[in-house]
């Protein structure tokens, strides 16, 4: 029996390797090299387009519980991720390319995984004897997304994601700026998985660089942005922007203060030249383990090129940048998951046709690999006849389950947070202790859950 997975990003590599991990050949299709998507620009499987960053590493964060949730299940993105750790601060972050590399290898050296390079326009040929699942993440095709839309009968959404620039790190002006993690936090950087959070003293506090504005430069930056020159959409698009990942313009529209209360916030940072807080900050964070570029944090733009390099160069330190990637804007397309999809991620319209990652409205790194493996879970469970074991709804990876089965009249797509996760009845805790006191019962659930649901942890 075979299972064929088409898109070689982090969902569907993550499907594809837990589906092989349980006794099952995989046929991973991916259209790389024969063609890329605009935001791609190696040929490598599971390339990271927007940013580098997997958010939050701390329990007591929704997305730091389901990489956690993840690492106990055996997740292949969350081994490579650990090999391409790199400073972060509280989050964990990647080296991009050895982030691609760890996963094609692995993938490419599975027994039971071949990858065939394959541009597909419609949905391939399935029966729930010789499923497919469809992977193909916010880039999806064209033709393959009109096909998917044809086959459900309603019109597939879309919106734009914008990505952050990059700038060379011999070119920051590091008189001007400042290495210091917010609230002094750090991160381990040796790969390690049983270190969540180090102290700001285990990377001498430098895992972010600050660019400190004072109020008048701040000001007149924000003006230089709201008055830039941006990339219009066509006519026929129809923009609809993640709220957790506006462009920078966007969030300059809305008010002066905006950005001061958002990405450029100076809170629990402290210039050590002056002993104070600056008015604003733009912080930036290493792009590789060398440390030989930085992205701008939070600074997704849809700016003209050269806009960006006049108006972005007004930023302290960064004067005379040199930009190895400037931002740009890409679209993602998604189906409206609790009307088309049924309780195990495959099409109502089009039995053996499952649907996996951000094509199914989450959004986020790990939410696509969790989407990848749950899917995988259930595909496998399917098809050796036995009874659907989702993982727990008081576990993270459920709340992913909750997020795209939930009946909602507006569905959009959603990063995973506590709202996906029932509360625990009858305790009022403070923030903070509510949310360890959540992931305390997520893990206490997903450990019972692997120990007794079939096919819940890998057989080879």
């Amino acid at each position: 029996m075979k299972v064929s997975v088409v898109g070689g990003g982090l969902a569907g590599c993550e499907a594809a390797f837990q589906l092989a991990e349980r006794g099952f050949a995989v046929d991973l299709v991916e259209q790389k090299p024969l063609a890329r998507t605009p935001a791609q620009s190696i040929d490598g499987l599971c390339e990271l387009v927007c940013s580098n960053s997997m958010r939050g590493a701390a329990l007591v964060n929704a997305v730091g519980l389901l990489k956690e949730e993840l690492r106990r299940c055996g997740s292949l993105v969350m081994a490579a991720a650990e090999i391409a750790r790199v400073p972060a601060g509280g989050a964990l972050a990647v080296d991009r390319d050895v982030f691609s590399k760890a996963v094609t290898d692995r993938i490419r050296a599975h027994p039971r995984i071949t990858v065939r390079a394959e541009i597909v326009e419609a949905i391939p040929a399935a029966s729930p004897e010789a499923p497919v699942i469809l992977a193909t993440g916010p880039l999806t095709g064209d033709a393959l997304a009109a096909d998917i839309a044809r086959t459900v009968g309603a019109e597939h959404l879309a919106y734009y994601d914008a990505i952050a620039p990059i700038v060379s790190a011999e070119s920051i002006d590091w008189s001007k700026v400042f290495k210091q993690s917010r609230w002094g936090k750090g991160a381990p950087v040796d790969g390690s998985s049983d270190a969540i959070a180090l102290d700001a003293t285990a990377l001498g506090d430098e895992a972010y660089v600050n660019c400190p504005f004072d109020e008048a430069g701040y000001k007149a930056f924000v003006a230089a942005i709201v008055g830039a020159q941006k990339v219009e959409p066509r006519s026929f698009e129809d923009v609809r922007y993640f709220e957790g990942c506006l462009p920078v313009e966007v969030m300059a529209a809305r008010g002066e203060m905006t950005l001061a209360f958002g990405p450029m916030k100076p809170v629990g940072l402290t210039d050590p030249r002056t002993g104070r807080r600056p008015y604003a900050v733009v912080q930036l964070r290493p792009e590789d383990q060398a440390m030989t570029a930085y992205n701008l944090v939070g600074f997704q733009t849809r700016m003209t090129w050269g806009d960006q390099a006049r108006v972005l160069k007004m930023i302290p330190g960064l004067e005379e940048a040199e930009f190895l990637r400037f931002g740009s804007v890409h679209r993602n397309t998604f189906v409206d998951a609790p009307k088309l999809l049924d309780e195990r991620m495959q099409l109502r319209a089009r039995p053996g046709v499952f649907l996996a990652g951000q094509v199914t409205g989450v959004e986020g790194y790990v939410e696509s690999c969790a989407g990848g493996l749950v899917c995988a879970i259930l595909l496998a469970q399917s098809l050796r006849g036995l009874p659907i074991a989702p993982p727990p709804e008081t576990t993270a990876l459920g709340g992913i389950r909750t997020h795209l089965m939930r009946p909602n009249e507006r569905f959009q797509p959603s990063n995973i947070t506590w709202a996906c996760i029932p509360p625990e009845p009858g305790r009022k805790l403070k923030k903070r202790d509510r949310y360890q006191a959540l992931a305390d019962r997520a893990l206490r659930d997903l450990d019972a859950w692997l120990s007794s649901a079939p096919l819940a942890r890998a057989t080879s």
